[in-house]
């Protein structure tokens, strides 16, 4: 067992030579993987990001996290092969990202931002045009029932609203057990006035929301999403909303984050857009600061890690791990954190 104080940790300088990153890499044994935006404005930052060349060239890698949610920036199949264990940080910000989701659906169902706008631009001409919805009664859907689409369905209980779930990776007990209808993706989207998107970005989900999802859902709905840019088509999304296929949408992830200005969807009157801020709270940045430390602890100390991505790993990862630092891990996880 590796006591905490035996455990060094050091910082990649972004706007270091690559040499010298590689350097800090090659010697490492874990990794707390950057942001794709921490990465987008350093010249060939995709390359600090786990994917195959990066699990070749650091041969004493045993472990990479990410730092939220999400592990898209993490080739989970690569390091696999590689005996790599992958971990992300689900839980911890969740009630951040899951209020802000709330917080989309409010905005646009009371035209918030529309009427600041309009109020900003001149006098308020007729406030008919400004009319909302209520969320009371409303159907929502949600796709993906983690951590943040759990939180998002208690959050939203006092509207009583009927809450549809697609999520391949839970059974009708389970969604019973929480209040929700477990339906298929064409039937969410053709039946959901609100349709929130807290899905991870893998093979499964890249591409999920396109022309077709559009096209199929009511013209009164909104489309939120607080997942990654490329669960849906931005083009087939904007099509829609500029057609008055669908009302509006919320959006705090694109394709290319940060967004760039002359990006369409920030152009229409019907999009209330943040930059991939929803999970950025005092109170969240605290808590996954707190679960990342004691991963790593747990990592280092042996035990299997809290949030275990590729469990398939672990026979050749406790190989390499007692190759490489001599002891063997245990399969005990005493390091749980909720």
């Amino acid at each position: 067992m590796l006591e905490a104080a035996d455990v060094e940790v050091l910082q990649l300088d972004l706007k270091a030579s690559a040499d010298v990153n590689w350097a800090v890499l090659q010697s490492a044994h874990g990794y707390q993987v950057a942001t794709r935006t921490d990465v987008a404005p350093v010249a060939n930052g995709a390359q600090w990001l786990v994917g195959p060349d990066l699990v070749q060239r650091c041969e004493l890698l045993l472990a990479v996290c990410s730092a939220g949610a999400g592990y898209d920036v993490i080739d989970v199949e690569a390091c696999t092969g590689a005996g790599i264990a992958v971990c992300n940080n689900s839980g911890p910000g969740a009630e951040a990202v899951a209020e802000h989701a709330l917080g989309l659906m409010l905005d646009l169902a009371k035209k918030i931002t529309a009427a600041d706008r309009v109020m900003r631009a001149g006098p308020v001409g007729d406030r008919l045009a400004l009319r909302g919805s209520q969320l009371l009664g409303k159907t929502l859907g949600v796709v993906g029932l983690g951590a943040i689409g759990g939180r998002l369905v208690q959050l939203c209980a006092p509207f009583g609203m009927e809450v549809l779930v697609f999520d391949p990776y839970i059974d009708d007990a389970n969604a019973r057990g929480r209040g929700v209808t477990l339906v298929g993706l064409d039937e969410l989207v053709e039946r959901s006035d609100f349709i929130q998107v807290t899905c991870p970005l893998t093979a499964e989900t890249r591409g999920l929301f396109g022309r077709r999802q559009f096209a199929a859902m009511k013209p009164s709905a909104y489309f939120i999403t607080t997942a990654r840019g490329p669960v849906h088509d931005e083009a087939a999304l904007y099509d829609a909303l500029v057609s008055g296929g669908i009302a509006g949408a919320g959006l705090d992830v694109f394709h290319e984050e940060p967004p760039r200005q002359d990006n369409p969807l920030l152009r229409l009157d019907n999009v209330v857009a943040t930059p991939h801020v929803a999970g950025i709270t005092v109170e969240a940045a605290r808590d996954i600061a707190v679960a990342t430390a004691m991963q790593w602890q747990a990592i280092f100390a042996g035990q299997m890690p809290p949030r275990l991505l590729n469990p398939e790993v672990w026979p050749r990862y406790c190989d390499r791990f007692h190759d490489i630092l001599g002891i063997r891990p245990t399969a005990r996880d005493t390091a749980t954190v909720e």
